[in-house]
């Protein structure tokens, strides 16, 4: 890079907003511009994203961008792009879509994919892909088109996901990378599509639709002409294909160090937990065949991925109990009035003394077990429990359901990066270091995911000889100093959490009865 090309712009369409971020060459944000997505939710568990529409508000955020960075195509050096992952994105041999594109929150695959985890391909497609089949993926979903709508599927060329479909237009290159390759339809060990996996899955036919696999950190494509000229930046500035979204999070965030045993969790309205595996041999899989495993851009690393699907989701629910009450006595707060003194409470509250399942999501959950009928649940409420009593069970709730996801990937890592919306609770972080015996550290950088997507450009473009040196810039100084365990909350966490472990187990019978209830009440 030339000094007069000092910045890397990098772009993240995620679920509920696209985002673009201005970086320079040591990582310093330089200025933002976002713009909502747009997607629809139908009956039958559909949900639909219109591709030309992204493509339309991705270039809009792009030229919002330049109008808060001066003189931001004379200075670009480099482009990046992440986004939301899963999916399918399908076009036809002119570049058009074939259909609008399947989110990862479609679960119009869900029958199918039900009926192969509970077959005998689902261990060997877990040994392959080191991911659990879920009906957000790829694979899963075109199943779903040939069975369904086979018609859509002649139409189509290639299947991409989101960020494949912007590069396609920012180039003119038919790819996808590593991570969504691996996982979609692929085997890890490889990092790409594998024609097995393929066959577990019913779609060997189909593997004519996935493109080739290019790995942004060696590899980018230039500007084209006409994205050129729809953007406002100079044609044949390098593009890099970033990895999805949650990799770029986690690189942006500080998963990637040299140093072992390093985990990353992103506490979010879901809790996205990761662990570094420095190769293939070091990747856990786990009996229940749950969790993610996906290359990460550092040659031979691999991401290890368990999710739960609700996080701060639960103490939304617990501030808004409280809001209703004062507003049914003509009091009217926010959220942000009780989130005011929330830490001073919680961390004022014993310790231990209840129990809480948070699995709050009207979808159930998914790591690192799958059941949809999981609910949410407190145990051990006495007379004297208070409010704040229930907000402390909450938290310590989050925390264990963090073990419980780490625990299924192997040992607990020794240190710990946080970022998300709830990272600056003190008393989150209090209490997870405590349950995950482990020094927590926060990542205080707002655009973890488009910064992620930057690196992997800054590297790719010469600016940084490896991730090392590259994290060394722009992730070190965006983390807080580390802080440790508390040991006598530790020694009591680690009591309890068998005990949690125990409930989770004993409690799926009584989840699956208060479906078929529910489900019964419905139909009357």
């Amino acid at each position: 890079m030339t000094q007069s090309r000092d910045l890397i712009v990098g772009i993240d369409a995620g679920t509920s907003m696209i985002k673009t971020v201005a970086f320079a060459r040591d990582g310093g944000q330089l200025g933002e511009f976002a713009l909502p997505n747009s997607y629809r939710i139908a009956a039958g568990g559909r949900v639909e994203q219109e591709m030309a529409r992204t493509w339309t508000d991705t270039v809009a955020a792009v030229r919002g961008l330049a109008s808060v960075v001066p003189d931001l195509g004379t200075r670009l050096a480099a482009i990046a792009v992440t986004g939301q992952g899963d999916g399918t994105w399908l076009i036809d041999d002119d570049g058009r879509p074939v259909a609008p594109a399947l989110l990862w929150l479609d679960s119009r695959a869900a029958k199918l994919v039900d009926e192969i985890r509970s077959s005998e391909r689902n261990a060997k497609l877990y040994r392959r892909t080191g991911s659990g089949l879920n009906a957000c993926q790829q694979g899963a979903q075109l199943a779903w088109f040939k069975a369904h709508e086979p018609d859509v599927l002649s139409r189509a060329r290639t299947a991409f996901h989101c960020k494949d479909w912007l590069y396609f237009l920012l180039t003119g290159e038919r790819a996808t990378d590593p991570s969504e390759a691996t996982f979609t339809c692929g085997k890890f060990r490889k990092r790409g599509f594998d024609e097995e996996t393929a066959g577990l899955i019913g779609i060997s036919d189909l593997m004519r639709l996935f493109p080739k696999v290019v790995d942004g950190v060696a590899t980018t494509h230039r500007l084209t002409d006409a994205a050129a000229a729809e953007t406002g930046l100079p044609a044949g500035v390098p593009v890099s294909l970033g990895y999805v979204d949650v990799i770029c999070n986690a690189l942006g965030a500080g998963l990637y160090d040299t140093a072992p045993d390093i985990g990353c969790t992103i506490v979010g309205s879901t809790g996205m937990h990761m662990r570094l595996a420095a190769n293939a041999d070091a990747v856990t899989l786990n009996s229940e065949a749950t969790g993610y495993t996906m290359p990460f851009p550092v040659p031979g690393h691999y991401a290890q991925m368990q999710s739960n699907m609700a996080a701060t989701l639960n103490i939304d629910w617990l501030l808004d109990l409280a809001l209703d009450v004062l507003a049914a006595e003509g009091v009217t707060r926010a959220r942000g009035d009780l989130l005011k003194r929330l830490d001073e409470r919680v961390l004022q509250a014993e310790p231990g003394e209840l129990l809480f399942h948070p699995f709050i999501s009207d979808a159930g959950e998914r790591g690192p077990f799958v059941a949809h009928e999981a609910c949410a649940q407190f145990f051990g409420l006495r007379s004297r429990h208070r409010y704040w009593d229930l907000m402390r069970a909450v938290i310590e709730g989050l925390a264990f359901a963090a073990r419980d996801c780490y625990a299924a990937m192997g040992t607990l890592p020794r240190d710990i990066r946080i970022t998300g919306g709830a990272a600056r609770s003190r008393a989150l972080g209090t209490i997870l270091a405590a349950t995950l015996d482990c020094n927590i550290r926060i990542c205080s950088r707002a655009e973890a995911g488009a910064a992620g997507a930057a690196m992997i450009a800054a590297v790719a473009t010469g600016c940084y000889a490896d991730m090392a040196a590259c994290a060394e810039d722009w992730v070190s100084p965006h983390l807080s100093t580390p802080q440790a365990p508390d040991p006598v909350l530790a020694a009591r966490y680690a009591k309890l959490f068998p005990v949690y472990l125990d409930a989770r187990l004993g409690s799926r019978p009584v989840w699956k009865q208060l479906a078929a209830l529910r489900a019964g009440d419905a139909h009357v």
